[in-house]
């Protein structure tokens, strides 16, 4: 995949009407927005097609609604905290692509925006329907993708406009392209990958790309425990994806023959149940990985793990991390996380933090300014980690 992708700084847009792709899938709560971090994501790239001089058409989705109008999906809530973050009026549309959108696209003037109606209110949205692309792409004379959180999907209003527009990045795409791509294709080394979360399943194909790439692959969190017992270790009760003992072998097995360094947790906290709520006091106490006792479950990683870790990030020049250590919404379970946060925090390295869990504990920590980039998007990451081709980013026209 070629990440060497045109911005919107690379052409034309003074008087031209811009369809440009966001991500306004914000947190509401009794028709409040809770959380504008994505909104105000989006005001660099606005703000450049608005001062200059572009016609500016808004779209997003937000929630599920799965084709079906329901008016607590409604966009008019972004359209307003925009016009306020902008400092003028942003239009709204009473629909995707019928009437009323489409007269107010063509009324547009210079510098002014407009905000189309959530875009899966359209049934054809998710399922890339051509004549909904088409229809999208009629308002306008150029598309602007900067909605990395959804580039993993080939939606109408994410690829399919790209059919019959030119189609260049805005800064929050370009961002992740060039700082992620790089990573990837070309990095600074040592190279560290950090992985975590519960299962080894939802990470099969990013641990065999990363292999290929990185010098020191780290396993923590839930998935860890099916690694251990590939080497022999009794998990007790821990987490175990046991349909994927042999494909742990096989990846240990592929890191020795590549010569890249597989670290384990040496060490776990363990207790005797999973905490419920999630949030409760739990008794806990540390045991090294070979013997997690019979009943009991791991559910962090430990000191010594910690510190082993930390070791490998020290002497790191680049550093991805996708996934908690442990259950790190318990606050006597979050230690792992935060050492690791704390790893990159205090790196030298490029530090990328993909979307997810692990770039909420870097930010609820406060550690978010330190990191060089905590990407948008949870699952689009992951592919790009994965090494997938991402239909929001190769539509977009090449340098």
């Amino acid at each position: 995949m070629n990440y060497n992708k045109k911005s919107i700084e690379d052409v034309e847009v003074a008087g031209k009407r811009v369809l440009c792709r966001c991500d306004f899938n914000v947190p509401t709560k009794e028709g409040k927005i809770t959380s504008d971090k994505r909104i105000v994501a989006a005001l660099p790239t606005i703000s450049y097609l608005v001062n200059h001089g572009a016609k500016v058409i808004l779209c997003s989705h937000m929630g599920k609604p799965k084709g079906e109008w329901k008016p607590e999906l409604s966009l008019k809530v972004v359209a307003d905290r925009l016009s306020q973050l902008l400092g003028q009026e942003v239009i709204m549309a009473a629909d995707v692509v019928g009437p009323d959108a489409k007269a107010k696209a063509a009324a547009l003037e210079n510098g002014q925006v407009l905000l189309l109606e959530n875009t899966r209110f359209e049934k054809g949205e998710t399922k890339n329907d051509p004549t909904l692309s088409k229809e999208l792409a009629s308002m306008a004379e150029l598309f602007v993708n900067d909605a990395f959180g959804t580039a993993h999907r080939a939606h109408a209003s994410t690829a399919g406009v790209a059919d019959h527009l030119s189609a260049v990045s805005g800064y929050l795409v370009q961002k992740e392209v060039s700082i992620m791509g790089k990573a990837l294709a070309n990095p600074e080394r040592p190279f560290v990958a950090i992985l975590g979360g519960a299962k080894v399943s939802d990470k099969l194909n990013v641990i065999n790309n990363l292999l290929e790439k990185v010098d020191t692959l780290i396993i923590g969190g839930g998935m860890a425990y099916t690694f251990l017992a590939a080497k022999g270790c009794d998990t007790g009760n821990s987490l175990l994806d046991t349909e994927k003992v042999d494909y742990c072998k096989d990846m240990m097995a592929k890191a020795q023959e590549k010569g890249v360094q597989l670290l384990l947790p040496v060490d776990t906290v363990v207790a005797q149940a999973f905490p419920s709520p999630i949030d409760a006091p739990l008794d806990t106490k540390t045991v090294d990985c070979e013997a997690i006792p019979a009943g009991f479950m791991g559910l962090d990683i430990g000191e010594k793990s910690q510190e082993l870790f930390a070791q490998a990030v020290k002497s790191a020049k680049t550093v991805v991390w996708n996934g908690p250590m442990g259950v790190f919404e318990n606050p006597t379970l979050a230690k792992g996380t935060i050492a690791v946060a704390q790893a990159l925090a205090d790196s030298d390295a490029v530090t990328i933090v993909g979307g997810g869990d692990s770039a909420a504990a870097c930010e609820q920590l406060g550690f978010a300014d330190k990191i060089t980039h905590i990407s948008t998007g949870g699952g689009a990451s992951l592919e790009f980690l994965e090494g997938l081709a991402l239909p929001g980013i190769t539509c977009l026209e090449d340098k």
